[in-house]
């Protein structure tokens, strides 16, 4: 078992680990936390967080960059948000199983925001919007099959939780990949109706499209990879990915769970300028709270208002979900907002580039914005078998040790990110510079 250089920073977090064991499968409540997540030999535990902080069970503050996996985009326990759930609690209630005025305010907010939404459901999870935006595609288009990119995550539900990081001498070949369960008790038959491309590759995808010309409903995409690291689409891979669905009539899915509200107010397809059938949104939505959002064309949407596809939720657009989200997105609207936060990571991406390059270090930033990882790589990584193939994971694992005994906090998987929220000021981003460093320093000798 792997085990932490200073284990004495961390004594409380493997007791409480220990005990969370002898009653949670695993010691914790979802894989991306578990020991064989990254967080070996056990996780910190966690004591609070406050604005771009995260304070552990042992008493450290750290400058957090794991921002809940993305979701706190305006730090932790915004004033505003968190006043307007409070109010929604203390003077309106919860669950009603009836709708109200304020979701037909917060939806105006969703599609004024983003060009490509028409009109918009409320869910719950990034997960249960995926369902729901291919069972709207098979109806709308009379088709089957769903292409999905190998390294991408789309929830864990039965029809898409296939290769995301498969063993590569299981997933054929680099141009003809197969789908590969995440796990055991998948359905076997859920997996024959997905088509598993490389990404950041059009010519296999307009292959692929030639050789199934009327059976595929649905390009199911992030517009920009942050489930395996971070990786940038090729410039003009979106707009032709978006030239051959509408070539072929196939509904054009965007995976915003990650990128949306947090690459723009637009997401991704607006600092891309490509407008996507149907999108999915969460993490960034609610700003810290759980809430998510599918919308897309009026067209395909009327399979909905007409009942045709069921989108049902006892705690859709439940009134904390609901506040939470109008609260948020008035916090993003100001304008100016993402300029100012744009330019503070463009300072950060360029303080660690200068780093690496002065210590010599095999090592690279992709990012756009406030996502970014850092690749300690021989060779540029466009796609998920880029990735496995050239990844240095060994390395990596001590840069992330060496910055969490400075204080700086980040998922320990090189296929995770950084996030950057607007709580995150310019003294933040100077001393991360120092403690990384002073990392890069320690790091030569590995490499």
């Amino acid at each position: 078992m792997r085990k932490y250089n200073n284990p004495a920073r961390s004594v409380h977090s493997a007791e409480l680990f220990e005990q969370a064991c002898k009653l949670i499968p695993g010691g914790v409540n979802s894989t991306a936390r578990a020991t064989w997540s990254g967080w070996d030999p056990y996780p910190l535990f966690v004591d609070r967080g406050e604005g771009a902080y995260l304070f552990d069970a042992d008493g450290h503050r750290y400058i957090d960059y794991l921002l809940g996996l993305g979701p706190m985009i305006l730090g932790h326990r915004p004033a505003k948000v968190t006043a307007a759930v409070i109010e929604q609690i203390t003077t309106r209630g919860t669950v009603f199983a009836l709708p109200t005025a304020q979701e037909a305010i917060l939806a105006e907010k969703i599609i004024a925001a983003v060009p490509s939404i028409d009109q918009v459901r409320l869910c719950n999870t990034g997960t249960e919007a995926v369902i729901y935006a291919l069972r709207l595609a098979r109806t709308f288009t009379g088709r089957e099959k769903v292409i999905r990119f190998e390294g991408m995550y789309h929830g864990f539900s039965e029809g898409v939780y296939w290769s995301k990081h498969p063993a590569l001498e299981t997933a054929g070949s680099d141009n003809r990949p197969i789908a590969v369960a995440q796990g055991p008790g998948l359905s076997k038959n859920s997996g024959d109706q997905l088509i598993i491309l490389p990404w950041n590759d059009i010519d296999v995808l307009r292959e692929t499209v030639k050789r199934n010309p009327h059976s595929i409903a649905a390009i199911l995409t992030e517009p920009v990879m942050c489930n395996t690291g971070c990786i940038l689409p090729k410039p003009g891979y979106l707009q032709a990915m978006r030239e051959i669905a509408d070539a072929h009539d196939i509904v054009l899915v965007y995976d915003e769970v990650i990128t949306g509200f947090r690459l723009g107010f637009g997401g991704a397809q607006g600092h891309y300028h490509i407008k996507p059938d149907i999108s999915v949104f969460a993490k960034g939505l609610g700003g810290g709270y759980p809430v998510a959002a599918l919308g897309g064309r009026r067209d395909i949407m009327r399979l909905v208002a007409t009942g045709t596809v069921s989108m049902a939720g006892t705690y859709s657009a439940n009134g904390i979900a609901v506040a939470a989200a109008i609260a948020a997105l008035d916090e993003l609207s100001v304008p100016g907002k993402y300029e100012a936060l744009f330019a503070r990571c463009s300072r950060f991406y360029d303080g660690l580039s200068a780093i690496f390059s002065r210590h010599g270090l095999p090592a690279y930033v992709v990012g756009l914005g406030p996502v970014l990882q850092v690749w300690f790589a021989e060779k540029p990584i466009h796609n998920y078998r880029d990735a496995a193939r050239y990844a240095n994971h060994e390395i990596f694992r001590r840069w992330w040790e060496g910055m969490l005994e400075r204080d700086v906090l980040f998922h320990p998987g090189a296929f995770e990110n950084l996030f950057v929220s607007f709580a995150h000021s310019e003294a933040d981003i100077a001393t991360t510079l120092i403690a990384a460093d002073e990392v890069a320093g320690q790091l030569k000798a590995h490499v």
